[in-house]
């Protein structure tokens, strides 16, 4: 008998499908890690120019993720209606939305961007960049059916299985790194590139394992993931309906990100390094929170989808007890031993007398993240993602005004620019807690998705 897709709304459920996502992303965000410290053995400013590239490559990540959250949402809802079937049609058509979008990104990487990092980066960081951004590119198909995958598993409650590929990925990708950037054991030594090939081959290698793993657990058979191929606009209008808002709000959300790097390449290597790894330990030590907002978004719209609408908010604040109560965990030592911590990527005191600050103002940002993306993406599990949109908008306009004031006009520290991530969590936080306690998300429009 196959397994119910319905879920109940206790810590245990929480808890099960949040740890496996939880193991998810710290695996990959360990992976990042090990490869800064590679980086940093080439000399001052590759960490810095990977954080440009990175911040890049995490423009059409986040689309895929925008993309993903969405089909996951519609996936788990399916599933709490007891509608199995259509949840292949939905995943195949996903596949023909994220391919378009793949190209169009490879296009744009190898005709506009080049004019961009051009104009903001200095000569030397332009040619790294770009050398790196015609490799790296690639992997961006592969990327796209990996996320779309990651909608399917934890949309219908397979989120352990998402292990398997990310462990694939994960050591793959620091083996690659090890031998291509530094030359070992016969591979060719491509220095700074040599990531980007590493991470264009690991994510083929995660993609093919969790297809395997879909096939060998019978969900193909189950959810007829691949009985029709046939493309079919009605569904594809319901996924871009619901995604589209999602992958606008993620997109000028991470562009504002490599707008706030380009200033931050202003201030020179040094604020540059400190930056990327601020953003590394940002995406380290979130691990627990973006588990824990992925389990709101479906379990959310399952719980909708189930009619059992009057215990959404008694779920939202569970996942927001657990979520915050596991950052306090982080908060603690970050705040009382950040220059332990930052000993292990560099020794120069100049550097350690610049980072620590920000290193605090960052584990204040990431104690009111660890609610704020609860909220957020609980509204994102109500079906009503325009919503998503408006606060990102609202929020991403506050925050570009505030860094191009802080950092271009008053050139004030670095610490000041990061600072910034505490308005923009504040900002999503209050927004997002107002409208879902409004309670206008239980609308025709949700209950028709």
């Amino acid at each position: 008998m196959s397994e119910s897709l319905k879920l109940n709304i206790g810590y245990r459920q929480i808890l099960q499908m949040s740890l496996p996502i939880s193991f998810a992303i710290l695996v990959p965000q360990f992976n990042f890690l090990i490869n800064s410290l590679f980086l940093a053995q080439l000399g001052p400013g590759n960490i810095g120019a990977s954080g440009i590239t990175g911040v890049y490559y995490l423009i059409f990540s986040a689309i895929g993720f925008g993309l993903n959250n969405g089909l996951q949402a519609l996936i788990s809802r399916r599933g709490g209606q007891d509608r199995e079937k259509e949840i292949g049609t939905l995943f195949m058509q996903s596949i023909y939305i994220t391919l378009c979008i793949a190209f169009v990104g490879i296009v744009l990487t190898y005709t506009v961007a080049p004019l961009i990092f051009e104009r903001n980066t200095d000569p030397a960081l332009f040619q790294k960049s770009m050398g790196f951004l015609y490799i790296r590119i690639w992997g961006l198909p592969f990327l796209y059916l990996y996320q779309m995958r990651n909608g399917l598993l934890v949309g219908t409650n397979q989120s352990k299985l998402l292990i398997w590929g990310t462990l694939a990925e994960t050591i793959s990708n620091i083996f690659l790194d090890y031998v291509l950037i530094f030359g070992r054991w016969g591979f060719p030594e491509l220095g700074f590139n040599g990531a980007a090939y590493a991470s264009v081959c690991a994510e083929f290698i995660g993609m093919l394992v969790v297809f395997a793993m879909i096939n060998v657990r019978g969900m193909s058979k189950r959810f007829g993931l691949f009985s029709n191929f046939n493309f079919e606009w009605e569904t594809t209008k319901t996924i871009l309906i619901q995604s589209s808002p999602l992958i606008m709000q993620y997109g000028i959300s991470i562009i504002s990100w490599e707008f706030f790097f380009i200033l931050v390449s202003h201030d020179g290597p040094m604020a540059l390094d400190i930056s990327q790894l601020m953003r590394l330990l940002f995406g380290f030590f979130g691990i627990f929170i973006w588990a824990f907002a992925a389990t709101a978004n479906t379990m959310v719209a399952n719980i909708i989808g189930q009619g059992m609408r009057k215990r959404v908010m008694i779920l939202i604040g569970r996942i927001i007890l657990l979520s915050s109560g596991s950052t306090l965990l982080i908060f603690i030592p970050l705040q009382f031993f950040p220059r332990e911590l930052l000993l292990l990527f560099n020794e120069d005191i100049a550097y350690l007398d610049a980072a620590i600050p920000v290193l605090r103002v960052v584990s204040i940002a990431i104690l009111i993240m660890s609610v704020a993306t609860i909220c957020l993406n609980s509204v994102t599990g109500t079906g009503n993602t325009r919503i998503n949109l408006t606060i990102e908008a609202i929020t991403i306009m506050l925050y570009c005004i505030y860094i191009y004031v802080v950092m271009e006009k008053l050139d004030l520290s670095i610490a000041w620019g990061w600072a910034s991530e505490l308005l923009y969590w504040s900002c999503i936080l209050i927004m997002s807690f107002l409208y879902l306690k409004s309670g206008k998300w239980d609308n025709a429009r949700t209950r028709a998705i």
